[in-house]
């Protein structure tokens, strides 16, 4: 990337996993200076999940200490003393189990900021996971999800976090600790379920006609006809009668879609500017 907001933010990462890993990739793309301090077993995502790993640490020099050892102790006070902020995906107790507690830490490095992961910010210390926190926002179906989008949710907010550290610094302000909540990121990306547009007979959950996963000849395709130049188009592409009452059932634009192919629905819709893509 050619420009590089977090130039000259020097980041100590302690987390492992998903969600801080991601944000310190993004940190560092945007020219922060990262380093990573692995427990002595390694990142546990470089075992489930190699190519993920080594994509997201190109870079950022990694280290293996093992901070129950007062030798290992030693070296990351000196790792503290060089950084700008902390990242951590630990929870609060075994943070303070390892002397990293917000206030010791504060106490010790008076000029260290803290961006710390954790699961949620009303219950830190329990024990959850990206399912977890899916399932208590009741955005799971009868499936296992797609996407891990409380850790995706969370690293984003994580790296806006990092970008505030870098501002703070820059103004002279006093450092503190950030808190990035998984299953808060997740509830905020996750407003339009909550709202109910997406729900299941919601307008975007079923109820539009005109937004809607359809057949068609030889697959399916995705439709997302909202606004009125969109709709309008459709409904002249497909032949519809108007005034086309788009919260109803669209039997005709079904049938106009089973009756073409892919490929031709996909030429159509270039054509005439549709929201339309084939699903693979």
């Amino acid at each position: 990337m050619r420009q590089r907001p977090l130039a000259g933010l020097r980041v100590l990462s302690l987390g492992l996993n998903l969600p801080a890993p991601m944000a310190a990739h993004g940190a560092r793309q945007l020219g922060a200076r990262v380093r990573k301090l692995e427990p002595p077993s390694g990142d546990p995502m470089a075992l489930y999940a190699p190519a993920a790993y080594a994509e997201l640490h190109q870079g950022i020099a990694v280290r293996r200490l093992d901070l129950q050892l007062a030798q290992s102790q030693a070296q990351l006070a000196r790792e503290l003393a060089k950084a700008d902020v902390l990242l951590t995906s630990f929870r609060p107790q075994a943070l303070r189990r390892l002397g990293l507690g917000w206030r010791a830490l504060h106490a010790a490095y008076p000029l260290l900021w803290q961006v710390a992961v954790e699961g949620s910010l009303q219950a830190p210390d329990e024990a959850g996971h990206d399912l977890t926190y899916q399932a208590l926002l009741g955005l799971l179906s009868e499936d296992l999800p797609p996407n891990l989008w409380a850790d995706m949710c969370g690293a984003q907010q994580a790296l806006t976090a990092l970008h505030q550290v870098h501002i703070g610094r820059l103004r002279g302000e006093t450092p503190r600790c950030l808190r990035v909540g998984l299953v808060d990121a997740l509830a905020q990306a996750a407003a339009p379920h909550r709202w109910g547009l997406t729900r299941p007979g919601g307008l975007l959950g079923g109820r539009h006609a005109g937004y809607q996963l359809l057949p068609c000849r030889d697959g399916r395709v995705a439709l997302a006809a909202l606004e009125p130049k969109f709709t309008l188009a459709l409904a002249r592409c497909a032949g519809l009668a108007e005034p086309v009452n788009w919260l109803t059932p669209q039997p005709a634009l079904r049938r106009w879609l089973a009756r073409h192919s892919a490929a031709e629905l996909q030429a159509l819709a270039a054509e005439h500017d549709l929201p339309l893509v084939v699903c693979p």
